[in-house]
């Protein structure tokens, strides 16, 4: 597993400085079902906005 997640969302609650991302769990989906081919098929589902 993944020690360091980067994200550049900065609007995020979980952003971090460095790029790095705070969240306890990160859950990202396919547009396409359960498999991708592409990351432009994926999203994260873990952002939240900053308000």
């Amino acid at each position: 597993m993944a020690v360091d997640v980067l994200c550049e969302v900065s609007n995020c609650v979980h952003w971090a400085n460095g790029n790095q991302c705070a969240a306890d769990r990160i859950y990202v989906v396919s547009h396409t079902g359960k498999e991708a081919e592409h990351q432009e098929e994926t999203d994260c589902k873990t952002f939240e906005n900053q308000h």
